[in-house]
């Protein structure tokens, strides 16, 4: 059994997203390198995590949600890495590769990365242009969908090999350095496919109205609240408005989040800044099939 790296999520009924998961960390890692939190002990995801490590937990709806979760993950990353050289940690729809102009798979690539730091992967965000990719996502999602825009709010520190404490939504860490390797990459599947979006926005939707709290009544995410959702015909249609960059450079958006490093307050955290930033691109072909 490898010891090089472990991947950690929490799930609740995202069978789609899951899928994808366990495709690309079970494949690379090993399935008994992954740890699945079962949020409510979804038959499901009991079922297509077989072979993981699967912590079955209460389902039941809590206005800190994000606060308990995040908490709890903190110390399971620190657990694993009593195991583990690094532990990969997001949510279940975040995935983290590495270019395969390399040759190496993300296993191959932390074996020759040394340990005791943080790494931050470049977020980007598969986006569904349904206008020009109607073909829908069957098995492995890069190649059907090729389309990116940057997304500086998913270049997350989630590669930790470090007894360092991490923020709720995994956004920061108290690591003091930031670590951006060029080949490595955060994928966020959110907007992948369309359908499924709407899927899961109407499950996010009605858990928070189980809840019965305004958005600043708990602690979790604003984009889980009806009020906060808008069309989604008219948000998928937007994505055709992103100015197209020729080409695959995106080191200029490592350089600036290196420039804007900085202490987050007095809160023991570090940040950089986060623009919305007018651009897609598609991405090379080397990339498809990785998940």
């Amino acid at each position: 059994m490898q010891t090089v790296a472990a991947a950690l999520t929490m799930v609740r009924d995202d069978a789609f997203f899951l899928k994808a998961w366990l495709r690309h960390y079970g494949e690379v890692l090993g399935r008994e390198n992954c740890y699945v939190v079962n949020h409510g002990r979804g038959a499901e995801v009991e079922q297509l995590a077989e072979g993981c490590n699967i912590i079955g937990i209460p389902g039941d709806p809590h206005p800190n949600f994000d606060m308990k979760r995040w908490r709890m993950l903190n110390n399971f990353v620190q657990g694993l890495r009593s195991y583990y050289t690094h532990v990969i940690v997001g949510d279940v729809d975040e995935l983290v590769v590495v270019d395969p102009s390399t040759g190496l798979n993300l296993l191959d690539y932390l074996a020759k990365t040394k340990g005791k730091r943080v790494l931050t992967p470049l977020g980007l965000e598969v986006i569904h242009r349904p206008e020009l990719e109607p073909e829908p996502i069957t098995d492995r999602i890069l190649g059907p969908r090729r389309h990116l825009r940057l997304a500086p709010h998913y270049s997350k520190p989630c590669v930790i090999s470090n007894g360092c404490k991490i923020a709720r939504g995994g956004h920061y860490t108290s690591f003091d350095e930031l670590i951006t390797p060029d080949e490595l990459y955060l994928f966020h599947l959110k907007f992948c496919d369309f359908d499924n979006y709407v899927r899961v926005m109407d499950a996010r939707n009605a858990v928070t109205q189980e809840i019965g709290k305004s958005i600043k009544e708990t602690a979790i995410g604003r984009h889980w609240f009806p009020v906060a959702r808008g069309d989604d015909r008219a948000l998928f249609d937007g994505f055709a408005q992103l100015k197209m960059q020729e080409g695959f450079d995106v080191d200029w958006v490592r350089k600036r989040m290196h420039r804007s490093f900085t202490p987050r307050g007095d809160t023991g955290f570090f940040q950089f800044n986060r623009p919305e930033y007018d651009a897609q691109y598609v991405l090379p072909e080397r990339f498809n099939g990785l998940f």
